[in-house]
């Protein structure tokens, strides 16, 4: 599997559980200007930004731009999803490759749980896709929000996310991590099957703060910086 779809896999995982425990009476709606950025190891960077409510052809949508930066690949992402529930309404994704350059777009029926995926060159429509899934289909860079809704975690606590293949993420221990932009407790999440690993800030905001891949390249996203306006 290419790195780059490996990346956006792993980052997808991130970031929405299917609802499988309360998320009592929160509402939080994004946090508004919230920008995130990390080193890929061992090359690239990417970054998170969160742009709070917008409008999508007169429809209010929640918008996060995300952007990887990885040698002769640039990807940047464009997700609009609900305000509420944050499952995804629509990705634009511009894919600029040293030899080519693609734009994509995601649309999402969360009644019929599909997905309709078309590639562009140009203007030119080279590829449909149409993807059924057996519920509501998440996206992983929005998951951060979506923890932010729980109250504390105990270990063993899981989470599945539909993508729209199924998996199972679960917390396994709190640890202290060291990464660029400094120390942090975190709560430490393994996949199943054993596929990656995720380390959340234990602190509010809750942001991942460390993702390590597994296989022969041992890839890991790291934070380099994080800001919010107003803390």
């Amino acid at each position: 599997m290419k790195i780059s779809k490996i990346l956006i896999i792993v980052i997808v995982l991130m970031v929405f559980a299917e609802n499988n425990f309360s998320m009592g009476e929160s509402t939080i709606c994004g946090y508004p200007g919230e920008n995130v950025r990390y080193l890929i190891r061992p090359f690239g960077k990417s970054e998170y930004n969160d742009f709070g409510v917008v409008s999508l052809k007169g429809v209010p949508v929640h918008l996060v731009i995300f952007r990887t930066k990885i040698l002769f690949l640039d990807d940047t992402e464009k997700i609009y999803s609900d305000p509420e529930s944050f499952l995804p309404y629509k990705i634009e994704r511009r894919v600029s490759r040293l030899w080519a350059k693609e734009f994509i777009t995601e649309e999402y029926d969360q009644k019929d749980f599909t997905i309709i995926t078309r590639k562009f060159k140009g203007k030119k429509l080279v590829n449909e896709q149409v993807v059924k899934a057996n519920g509501p289909i998440q996206n992983v860079i929005l998951l951060s929000l979506y923890l932010r809704r729980c109250p504390n975690f105990q270990i063993g606590w899981y989470f599945n996310v539909r993508l729209p293949d199924e998996f199972k993420v679960e917390l396994v221990s709190i640890d202290e991590v060291a990464v660029p932009a400094g120390k942090f407790k975190t709560y430490h999440f393994k996949s199943i099957p054993d596929k990656f690993e995720i380390w959340f800030n234990k602190d509010d905001p809750r942001v991942p703060i460390k993702i390590q891949g597994k296989g022969i390249l041992n890839y890991a996203l790291l934070m380099k910086k994080y800001t919010l306006p107003g803390h």
